[in-house]
């Protein structure tokens, strides 16, 4: 999978957690950039990209995530 591939999926998991149809998150987006990005909204949607891309983040790469274009690169690394 390529990035081509994986932000349009992206971008509905992170529509759907954060309830808002008219978020576009790209590889700079951040915690910072969208309002409700909380602890427990990251908890969230770390579910739903998982459940979306069936893989497992390890708990290093949770904590180490700074953008989504992090998530990007082990989502193409791993994800199906």
């Amino acid at each position: 999978m390529n990035n081509n591939e994986i932000l349009p999926r992206l971008n509905e998991v992170f529509r759907d957690v954060f309830g808002d149809s008219s978020l576009n998150v790209n590889e700079n987006t951040t915690s910072a950039d969208i309002e409700d990005w909380d602890s427990l909204e990251h908890i969230n949607l770390i579910a739903a990209v998982e459940n979306e891309f069936g893989l497992r983040f390890k708990m290093r790469e949770v904590s180490g995530m700074k953008n989504v274009g992090e998530m990007l690169a082990i989502i193409a690394e791993r994800g199906k």
